[in-house]
C-alpha cells in the first residue's frame, strides 16, 4: 500500500471504465472542492491513467487495475459517486496535511 502526505498532493485523477458519466460529474465536483488547495483534478479511463497522478480515485472494483497501471501511486477506492467517505478523507488529508494511504 502506498501513501502520500496531503500537502504533496497536486494532481488527482478520477479513473473510470463504465462510461456512464458519473465519474465526469465527480471530477467536476472535486475540481470545485480541491482547487482552493491548489490541486488539479482530471478524468481518465482506468487503463490510461497518467503517470504523474499523485492520487487516483476509482470504484473499488477498478482499484486493482489502477494499481497495475500506476503501481507507485496512491489509489483510493470508493463505493458511491456521491457522498462516499473516501472523498472527505482525501480533502481532509490535503487540507490538514495528513497522510493518505491507498
Amino acid at each position: 500500500m502506498n501513501s502520500i502526505e496531503g500537502s504533496d498532493v497536486k494532481k488527482v485523477v478520477v479513473a473510470c471504465d463504465a462510461g456512464m458519466g458519473s465519474s465526469v460529474l465527480l471530477t467536476t465536483q472535486l475540481k470545485g472542492t480541491l482547487s482552493r488547495y491548489g490541486v488539479t483534478v482530471e478524468h481518465s479511463p482506468v487503463d490510461r491513467i497518467p503517470q504523474d497522478a499523485d492520487v487516483v480515485l476509482c470504484q473499488t472494483g477498478l482499484a486493482d487495475r489502477a494499481r497495475k497501471r500506476v503501481p507507485d501511486t496512491v489509489v483510493v477506492g470508493f463505493q458511491m459517486f456521491l457522498g462516499d467517505p473516501a472523498f472527505a478523507r482525501l480533502e481532509q488529508a490535503i487540507r490538514d496535511g495528513g497522510t493518505l494511504a491507498g
